[in-house]
Formats: C-alpha cells, structure tokens, sequence
C-alpha cells in the first residue's frame, strides 16, 4: 500500500506525519534554546527530530542557564534543556536531582565546553615543541605584542567574563611577565575575535583565551595549550578562579559538564524512545563548532543550521533514532 504524509507546521519549525502510523502521545514539550548560537542549534534540532520523527508538538522558547534551570526545579517548565551548562549552577542541579525533580540524560557535548589558552595551527604545526603553556613562555618572539614587538602577548577576554579573571590568575600563576609577556585588555568579544582574525590573516603568533563551542573555532584552527599541572579543585575555587586571590598557583582548566537537563514530569509521561533518542544525542565540540561556522557563514538561524546537520550527518543522527523515527525525519527534510 502506497503510504501518505501529511504536513504541518509547530511553533514555526515543519513537521511531517506519516498516515497511519501509530505512536505513543509525546504532548508538547516546551524546549529551551539559551541565548548563544550553540544552544539555538540543539533546541531546534530537538524540535525538529522529536517533532518529525517522533510526532511531538514541541515549541522552542527563549531562556538562559540560571532561570531556566531553576524554574526546571522549582516548576518543571520548561520541560527539556539540551544544553545545560551544569557546573555554573551546582546547586540547583544537585537539589533538584535531590527531590526528584529533573533528570540528566546525558552529555550533549561529548567532550565538555572547553576554555584554556591557544595557539593557531598553524603556529602549531611549525613549531612542534610548543605543547604546554610553559613552552610558549619561552618564546615571546613568536608572539609579538602589537604595541611593544620586543614583548610577547597574551590575549584576554573582555571584563566581567569568568574566563578573563581565570587567564589573569594564570598569567601571574605562570609568571608571564617575567618571561616577557604582556596581558592585553581586548576590550569586547569583537576585539578577541578580531585579534585571532587578524592573527590568522597575517599568519603571525597568537596565543590567548577562548573556549569552544564556537563558530570561531570551525572557521579558524586552533590548538589548545596544556597546562603541564594536574588539576587542584581547591586552588581552582579558592584563587585560580578568584580575583582577590594574590598568589596563585599553576593549575589546570577543568572542563564544563554540558548536559540535558528534562523535568521529571516530562521525562515519566514521555514514550521511551523519546528519552532514549535524549539520552543517545551527543556530539563533539569539532562537529559544533564546524556547523557554527557555516551558519555564521550563511546566515542561518537555528533552524536553518538543524537541517544542514541531518542533511550532512546522517551516519550520526540515525545512531539516536529508531529507524522509523529516521524513515520520518530524512522523509520531512
């Protein structure tokens, strides 16, 4: 018998229902997309593959880490966050794991939301021996500083950022300046940017603070530094992390736990497939960062760039789905 499909739209975003195919009632979960490209992209890939492939009626909804996580706890709405940075709000997770109000699928970003110092690839690649924060303080003459050449320089977020205390900390726990280094105040996220894009414009030395996910990261290669010191929790809380702290000592950067975050509500009442295919999602910070990068390059919203996803990854999403579910996905593409 031939089959037939109907179309429709949820909450801007296409579905497609196969006729006469049953499923389990999945209701209309709310889907938090945070306020950075990542989070956008995870949010609308979820909608699209719990929307087409498991008939859902998912919305996808505006929110940031704190209040969302919360109002997860303490309301249970929204019902799905794919990517919770965890680790920024201990506390919330932990009680609300407690009191049996939220579950942990799992890590959407297999390899964690990475921070640290890097170089170009570059740089990398000509000057092998560079593999560790202490072999690039050796040479500052691969690093010039723009406004004294005869200084190396390490770029630094802008004020505010957790990420820029942390660099400061660890530029006077190395004891960069002694070694010749300069920390440069970029001013804004645009002035970090533009530092590495001139960098690699140029080819010339570069080393600095960034993290990834980034679309930055798919457009420009970069290698991270390793510290060359095992991690030390207690330094890191009480002085790595800490402006206040006047003696720092060297310290590794621990990476941050992003995870799936579905009230519990949610999460019993759902068909199990559809926590299963929450529980399976997972990609690398390479694959992300990749994909950002073309949306940034084309303009492309969540959306836009979910679709480029499935369209190029098949072999990887179809790992999450059932079958059935991939049949109704690759069929509303």
């Amino acid at each position: 018998m031939k089959r037939r499909f109907f179309h429709g739209t949820v909450a801007g975003l296409p579905f497609l229902v196969l006729a006469g195919t049953a499923w389990a009632d999945c209701g209309s979960p709310t889907i938090a997309s945070m306020n950075w490209q990542s989070a956008e992209l995870a949010a609308a890939l979820d909608a699209f593959i719990l929307n087409n492939g498991y008939g859902c009626r998912a919305e996808v909804i505006q929110g940031d880490t704190v209040p969302t996580l919360t109002s997860m706890v303490e309301k249970g709405q929204p019902e799905i966050a794919p990517e919770g940075w965890v680790d920024l709000v201990p506390e919330v997770i932990q009680s609300g794991l407690a009191e049996d109000r939220i579950v942990v699928t799992g890590d959407i970003l297999t390899d964690g939301a990475v921070q640290g110092w890097w170089i170009p690839k570059y740089l990398a690649d000509a000057n092998p021996e560079l593999k560790t924060i202490d072999d690039v303080l050796k040479r500052p003459d691969l690093f010039p500083d723009p406004e004294d050449p005869s200084k190396g320089a390490i770029f630094n977020g802008p004020a505010g950022w957790g990420g820029t205390v942390i660099t400061s900390q660890l530029y006077k726990a190395f004891d960069a300046e002694a070694a010749g280094f300069t920390l440069v105040d970029t001013g804004s996220a645009a002035g970090l940017d533009g530092s590495i894009a001139r960098a690699y414009e140029r080819q010339q030395g570069w080393v600095g603070y960034y993290w990834a996910p980034t679309a930055l990261l798919g457009r420009y290669e970069m290698v991270k530094l390793e510290h060359g010191v095992p991690l030390d929790m207690d330094e890191w809380q009480n002085c790595t992390s800490n402006a206040d702290c006047a003696d720092p000592k060297k310290n590794d950067w621990p990476a941050d736990k992003v995870q799936t975050v579905v009230a519990k509500g949610f999460a019993d009442s759902a068909p199990p497939e559809v926590m299963d295919y929450l529980s399976k999602r997972s990609w690398s910070n390479d694959t992300v960062n990749a994909l950002m990068a073309w949306m940034t390059e084309n303009q492309a919203q969540g959306e836009e760039g979910a679709r480029q996803f499935l369209r190029e990854n098949e072999a990887m999403w179809t790992e999450w789905v059932t079958p059935e579910a991939a049949e109704r996905i690759k069929a509303a593409l």
